[in-house]
């Protein structure tokens, strides 16, 4: 059986000194008996191992102890073996380390001793099972310093493979592939087989090849979840070895002048966002709770009705604004456990502020804008309202006469049309006594938009837009009704004439016998019910259309507004400044063999789409390379990053899904039946939080606690790059 060895060794390593004995730290990962993963997250010298052997059982249990649930039941972290460069040079001192912690463990000395006669031909000894800690399997790696000479890095210092404990036999695996990665860090990088918020593609009709579906069939046999889990776990583990030299220059830090100017200015940061925020939420729990007192409590409801879409979107900023606070606070230990799941965490922690920071900024450009031109857009939306109730009139007069040439009734066409002329004025009239308050409803629009956000600007602009345009949906409305009923009344009496009755508990048509009266009944009443058709069809049209251009204006103020909403802004900042923080996939460069018969710079994907084409390469790659004894292999870990497309587009799918064919449908069948059209696009917002109500202190002690957990993350981030460097 061909035994495949995979090392997952970091980068940061590769300058080992002439005469140095590393015990390394990391996880063994076997998916199948023959392979076997070693990710090596840490090498500690001898001399730190000797000064961290009294405590170093509850370092790895408080390792693993916070590491995730799905890695653990994979792998625990462990003592992975000896790194040395010269196998002349005794690990004297390594030994000492272990025999002085394993006196305080019962048999602790004797169990070494037994180790060592076991293992005397190999010289090393199983020192996990001496420290007491036990994967329920014997694995020990012994690697050598190997530098690579003609490799695609020159400065390439590859460990060698000694021989491996695996199973509790010494063993020489057949291939070994070294896989060089960087130690990913928080803010920095991380590895990740695929993009998570990558949307499943729709089936296409066009069929696929016989050899790309049994392609696609082929399982990897290497389980690089738990690898690639791992690998971002790494970092934790460098977190919780202590390091004299960072703490060292962390408490220099600390006590410097540029330490104490970068403290004052977040703490006062800290305090004049809790004090802007604090005014905030005495200004939101007064308009709040002002809503239930008397005549507010009945104007709250009316405007509630009037506004619907304008109060929605202000119940979602308010709530946005309240939580806040909460929503940046601390995750627990576990989420700093994983380069990628604190990245997930702080994504959903910096996207509600980043969300309103740019809905606000978008507002007040548009206020803005909005108060520099008041006049003009005042005058603006006079001359459009005349303009579209001369054209309303217009029309109407054009029907009750002879329309592309159509023969009207002329009795129903007068009584329809002035019905419209006499609304459309009354209602012209009512706007022109209210022109006067058009100023300020632009200024409160523009203020609106300042204070909270272009999202509910464009809420009330849907709003006002629905109101001045009642008299058209209230005579839509009123010819619908008359359409549909003269539609239904002819398809019965058509039932009629066919000897045929609707059945609807059972939603079908049965056979029925009317009699001679109503026969005639039913002739008297089809004949003026269909001649008069073209008459209510040709006011329906109308009507349907002015009625549809405005509802097309709000639905696409609603999907404005949706966007908005929807728009990922820190993954598109992230993705500007920082791409590595969004991986989307990883791929192998080749760096040396032993046969050079590979050439370096050449890739293997390993993202979703071409995992399994890629590993039969891989494995025919080191089939080929082949010489004598252990086939070699380097390569360095990279990764593949997603297009702004593949960024953005799955949160506009998963608002507007769903959305648009329903809309669609019910529009169509609307219009041809002569029932209300949608309104609404009923796509995903923002659900809404329940209302907080929490004293003003505790509050303002809140947010300013948060701005602080800020600076805690980024003093994190500072030392614990300075630790893995």
């Amino acid at each position: 059986m061909r035994r495949e060895l995979r090392i997952w060794w970091p980068k940061e390593y590769q300058e080992i000194a002439s005469s140095s004995c590393d015990i390394l730290f990391g996880w063994f990962i076997s998916s199948s008996p023959a392979s076997l993963d070693v990710v090596v997250a840490l090498a500690v010298s001898e001399s730190c191992l000797s000064q961290l052997a009294p405590g170093l059982e509850e370092i790895i249990q408080e390792t693993n102890r916070i590491l995730p649930v799905t890695l653990q039941e994979k792998s625990m972290i462990s003592m992975l073996g000896q790194h040395v460069s010269d196998l002349n040079n005794d690990s004297s001192e390594v030994g000492k380390a272990m025999k002085c912690y394993s006196a305080s463990i019962p048999n602790g000395v004797n169990l070494i001793s037994s180790l060592q006669s076991k293992n005397s031909n190999c010289g090393c000894f199983n020192m996990m099972e001496a420290c007491g800690v036990s994967m329920g399997s014997n694995m020990w790696i012994r690697l050598v310093h190997e530098t690579g000479g003609e490799s695609a890095l020159k400065k390439l210092s590859a460990p060698k493979v000694h021989h491996i404990h695996w199973d509790g036999k010494v063993v020489s695996p057949d291939i070994v592939h070294v896989i060089f990665y960087e130690i990913p860090s928080y803010g920095s990088h991380h590895f990740s087989l695929s993009y998570s918020d990558v949307y499943t593609q729709a089936k296409t009709s066009l069929k696929k090849p016989h050899w790309v579906n049994e392609l696609h069939m082929i399982r990897p046999h290497d389980d690089l979840d738990a690898v690639i889990l791992a690998v971002n776990s790494s970092a934790a583990v460098a977190r919780f070895f202590p390091s004299r030299g960072s703490a060292t220059e962390k408490s220099i830090l600390r006590f410097s002048i540029i330490w104490m100017l970068y403290t004052l200015t977040w703490h006062a940061l800290a305090t004049s966002v809790a004090t802007l925020s604090t005014l905030f939420y005495l200004t939101i729990q007064c308009l709040y709770h002002s809503g239930n007192v008397g005549l507010l409590s009945w104007m709250w409801i009316s405007s509630t009705k009037a506004f619907n879409t304008t109060w929605t979107n202000i119940r979602i900023r308010s709530c946005q604004i309240l939580y806040w606070s909460i929503v940046l606070q601390e995750s627990g230990p576990r989420s700093y456990s994983c380069v990628e799941y604190e990245e997930k965490t702080a994504l959903r922690r910096h996207s509600v502020w980043s969300s309103i920071a740019a809905d606000v900024l978008l507002g007040n450009l548009i206020g803005l804008a909005l108060l520099y031109n008041e006049e003009s857009t005042c005058s603006w939306i006079q001359d459009f309202g005349c303009d579209v109730s001369n054209w309303l009139r217009t029309g109407c007069v054009w029907l009750m006469g002879v329309p592309a040439g159509f023969k009207l009734n002329t009795e129903v066409a007068a009584v329809l049309g002035t019905i419209s002329l006499n609304v459309t004025q009354i209602w012209s009239t009512l706007c022109i006594f209210t022109g006067f308050l058009l100023c300020y409803i632009i200024r409160g629009l523009a203020l609106s938009g300042m204070i909270f956000g272009a999202t509910v600007f464009a809420a009330s602009i849907r709003d006002l837009v629905s109101i001045t345009a009642l008299h058209v949906s209230i005579l839509h409305w009123l010819i619908s009704l008359l359409y549909s009923s003269q539609t239904r009344a002819l398809a019965a009496l058509w039932r009629l004439f066919r000897g045929q009755k609707w059945n609807p508990l059972r939603l079908r048509l049965d056979s029925y016998d009317y009699t001679v009266e109503q026969h005639i009944v039913g002739s008297l009443l089809f004949t003026p019910l269909l001649l008069l058709l073209p008459t209510t069809s040709v006011f329906y049209i109308f009507f349907t259309i002015m009625s549809s251009s405005i509802s097309v204006l709000c639905l696409l103020t609603e999907a404005l507004i949706s966007f908005i909403h929807a728009t990922p802004y820190v993954k598109i900042f992230l993705w500007l400044v920082s791409p590595k923080r969004l991986p989307s996939g990883i791929w192998l460069q080749i760096g040396s063999c032993k046969s050079n018969r590979i050439q370096s710079a050449v890739g293997y994907s390993f993202d979703e789409d071409g995992y399994s084409h890629s590993k039969n390469i891989l494995e025919n790659a080191e089939t080929e390379k082949s010489i004598d004894g252990t086939h070699t292999l380097t390569s360095f870990l990279h990764n593949t990053f997603p297009s702004i497309g593949q960024v953005i587009l799955p949160h506009y799918r998963r608002v507007f899904s769903g959305a648009f064919k329903p809309l669609v449908l019910a529009s169509a069948w609307g219009i041809l039946t002569g029932k209300r059209l949608p309104q609404t696009l009923e796509t995903h917002l923002p659900t809404t939080i329940p209302w907080m109500v929490i004293p003003v202190k505790e509050y303002w002690r809140l947010c300013h606690s948060s701005v602080l957990s800020c600076m805690e993350n980024r003093n994190r981030l500072s030392s614990s790059r300075f630790r893995i460097t």
